[in-house]
């Protein structure tokens, strides 16, 4: 499907394109031939960037193909909709863990809000596992959190693990070696407050935070 088409396929929604309208035109063109569009993708509109997001995870290629085409797209991630669909979709990155932290750990020390948040939100969506988990924490505990959206993938983040791994979220936040700072703190006791996967006990032990 050539660039034109697919930006009068867009045009056709109206002013409003749903996401379930992009994953399926998402779906269509990474079936057809993903690395085509990524590589023609003048990525000039909202709606054409979200579509590269999706089509970057629904891509049948090689870890090590897909690793570059993500990177390449950080750059132009500028909205938590894009870094999240992003991240949450590459899911690539549960047959090939280890090829997908590596490129990760790149960003980690990144100062950058969208950067931080696409460390969080991957971690969040891929490594909440047993294999994984004793490394999340730390990087968690060291991403910059100096901006809105870096703070909320860092709560998001934690919120996941404390529906997961409860013991040892609560260990991580109550030790005195954590880096939190006290925004990123409060905003963490939020969403596990807001989240429906942890048990009403452990939300009840917020409440006094």
């Amino acid at each position: 499907m050539l660039i034109q088409e697919i930006k009068e396929k867009l045009a056709s929604y109206g002013d409003s394109v749903s996401v379930p309208e992009l994953r399926k035109l998402a779906r269509q063109i990474a079936k057809e031939n993903a690395l085509d569009f990524l590589n023609a993708n003048p990525q000039d509109s909202f709606y054409l960037r979200m579509l590269h997001a999706f089509v970057i995870g629904y891509a049948k290629n090689d870890i090590q193909v897909l690793i570059p085409y993500f990177e390449d797209f950080i750059p132009y991630v500028n909205h938590w909709g894009i870094c999240d669909s992003l991240c949450q979709n590459f899911r690539i990155a549960r047959q090939y863990p280890q090829e997908t932290w590596q490129m990760l750990m790149k960003y980690k020390n990144s100062q950058k809000e969208f950067e931080s948040r696409i460390v969080s939100v991957t971690l969040l969506s891929h490594y909440m596992t047993e294999a994984y988990i004793g490394q999340v924490f730390p990087v968690l505990d060291s991403l910059y959190s100096g901006d809105y959206y870096a703070q909320m993938g860092i709560a998001w983040a934690l919120a996941t693990a404390m529906a997961k791994f409860p013991d040892k979220c609560i260990a991580y936040l109550q030790s005195g070696n954590n880096h939190l700072d006290h925004v990123t703190y409060r905003r963490t006791l939020q969403k596990i407050r807001e989240s429906n996967r942890v048990p009403a006990e452990i939300k009840q032990m917020t409440k006094t935070k």
